[in-house]
């Protein structure tokens, strides 16, 4: 029976490494529900934990959780200590600590980007979840811990991805990276180095100007000596009766 519970947890928790990306040391939020039945089914939680999800954790749990055993009184004093020795991590009500069921799920959101295992005890926290695509939920039944199958909306999630209808968190998250390598902010508009919008480039006037057709060349102004070289005659050739050459004619001159 055991062997048989450890291969089921082992394909779980490929199931998530493969489609939601989760990373050791896995990272497991626990509540003081969890804490009491552990103390009840004496489990030891920190060494049994990895045994069972076979790789490295990190138990944390919220200042929510911690301030709601405290107000439950001396019942739960047991869980108290058992959930204080686990590393605390922040949530936004710290100042005003609300219920821990609420609390968990505020610490997951929509998408578990933290890539958060569960483990509580909290039926109602465990339906909710089961809602948010890519949560490992970890519960104590018959003095084990199991690591339950993955939800209807994480299979459906990760059919879809496989069809295309959807962006995986991963590619999103490359997507991302990629346009802030190149500078793109959310409206596709690229950035300069210090993060600032670039300015639209107008095109310049001068090249938008139509080409002037080439003509014929002009031929060259005559200058003035040019046009007394051409205003000058050569003088009239007459011929000389009885002779058989040709003499220019002699300018006539007053007797």
């Amino acid at each position: 029976m055991k062997i048989k519970r450890q291969k089921q947890a082992k394909k779980n928790i490929s199931f998530y490494k493969y489609n939601f990306h989760f990373r050791q040391p896995f990272q497991i939020l626990i509540d003081g529900t969890f804490c009491q039945a552990a103390l009840k089914n004496k489990i030891q939680i920190k060494e049994q934990m990895p045994k069972y999800l076979m790789g490295e954790v990190q138990l944390c749990t919220t200042n929510c959780a911690l301030k709601e055993l405290e107000t439950l009184g001396n019942e739960l004093y047991g869980a108290k200590m058992v959930l204080q020795r686990f590393q605390v991590r922040n949530c936004s009500h710290l100042k005003n600590p609300i219920p821990a069921s609420q609390c968990l799920l505020s610490m997951l959101g929509d998408t578990n980007p933290h890539h958060y295992f569960v483990a509580t005890q909290d039926f109602m926290v465990t339906e909710r979840l089961k809602m948010i695509p890519g949560v490992p939920l970890l519960y104590i039944i018959l003095n084990t811990m199991v690591l339950d199958k993955p939800s209807k909306v994480s299979l459906d999630q990760v059919q879809k991805i496989q069809m295309g209808e959807l962006v995986s968190p991963a590619q999103q998250q490359s997507l991302r990276s990629l346009k802030e390598e190149q500078g793109i902010g959310q409206e596709g508009e690229r950035r300069g180095k210090r993060g600032h919008k670039r300015k639209q480039s107008h095109p310049n006037p001068l090249s938008c100007l139509k080409k002037k057709k080439k003509g014929l060349p002009t031929p060259p102004k005559k200058t003035s000596t040019e046009g007394e070289k051409s205003k000058r005659k050569r003088p009239k050739k007459t011929k000389v009766e009885g002779g058989g050459q040709d003499t220019a004619a002699l300018p006539t001159t007053n007797p």
